[in-house]
């Protein structure tokens, strides 16, 4: 009688992305096949980045909805001093939480948690330089986010945020003191880059 080989349960899908700037450049890392999880494309990162040059060195940053961490992982490549990354999903925090591990780095902190709870919370640390405001393309979320993020004291005053939406959904309103900085199209994908300003002569 033969015996039975055991079968062999299927690896779950797993996603790429790659650094592509700073310190790792070059590294490649995976992610969990989440439904909704769509890592910002290589090339729109590169544009987003090259905006963002000059203003990356010690930022603090705040990644809403960070999915594959590409935007967070990004960030602390090129300069920033730390990340805080917010990601529903355990199993793609979870992700992020050991890709910071394998790189060696302590200035990315992660929350599973969901990003408009997280925002009504308010800010009582130190407001951030940078956020980064990308998510799932099926939710027009990015109004609700903009309007926490200016009630709850977590943006320095003349910090950079970031806006990436379906094109045919990007309709969200901002509040009146963030001026739009750069807008590109990529595919279905628009992009905006939003600088605050405390008032119309900052």
């Amino acid at each position: 009688m033969r015996s039975k080989r055991p079968v062999k349960k299927p690896q779950p899908e797993m996603g790429r992305l790659r650094i592509i700037g700073g310190q790792w450049r070059g590294r490649v890392l995976q992610f969990p096949d989440v439904a909704g999880l769509r890592p910002t494309g290589d090339r729109i990162r590169e544009t987003l980045f090259n905006w963002l040059t000059g203003y990356l060195p010690e930022a603090r940053c705040l990644d809403l909805f960070s999915g594959s961490g590409a935007l967070a992982l990004e960030a602390l490549s090129r300069g920033a001093s730390e990340v805080y990354a917010i990601e529903l999903d355990k199993r793609a925090a979870q992700t992020i939480r050991h890709h910071a591990a394998t790189l060696g780095t302590q200035s990315l902190k992660v929350y599973s948690d969901d990003a408009l709870s997280f925002l009504e919370k308010g800010n009582t640390s130190s407001p951030y330089d940078i956020v980064f405001i990308d998510p799932p393309f099926a939710q027009e979320l990015a109004g609700e986010c903009a309007a926490l993020l200016e009630a709850g004291n977590w943006l320095s005053p003349n910090a950079w945020i970031y806006v990436e939406a379906d094109k045919h959904l990007a309709t969200s309103t901002v509040p009146d003191n963030w001026q739009l900085h750069r807008e590109k199209k990529a595919g279905l994908v628009v992009y905006r880059l939003y600088q605050r300003c405390l008032n119309e002569e900052s």
